[in-house]
């Protein structure tokens, strides 16, 4: 899958790790919305993930544009959306602190 293709494009997600919810598993909070496209498969087999920055309270679904992807240089299955409202521009700075939080335990780099 050439997750590229999706760059500049406004997609439909849902939000299935909502904004200040605790991951099941971990148990760090989310700082972000975290979700899928849904019927988009991955590498990985699963539904290709995203992450919702620039909407600061818990959403199930959302239509917004995507402007970048993190794409896991150890872990090449696994490309993460990046989706923000139409309106919303981040630098690749900004990325790398809304989604530290997950991302610092990858090698990873910003697709644009």
């Amino acid at each position: 899958m050439n997750t590229k293709e999706f760059i500049g494009k406004t997609l439909d997600i849902k939000i299935d790790r909502q904004y200040g919810t605790k991951h099941p598993k971990h148990g760090f909070i989310y700082p972000v919305n975290y979700g899928y496209i849904p019927g988009v498969i991955s590498g990985d087999g699963e539904e290709l993930d995203c992450y919702l920055l620039g909407v600061f309270e818990p959403v199930k679904k959302y239509t917004g544009k995507c402007i970048a992807i993190i794409h896991r240089t150890n872990d090449d299955d696994d490309d993460k959306l990046i989706i923000v409202p139409e309106s919303k521009e981040y630098s690749n700075d900004a990325i790398e602190a809304l989604t530290e939080f997950q991302e610092q335990y990858f090698e990873h780099e910003i697709i644009r």
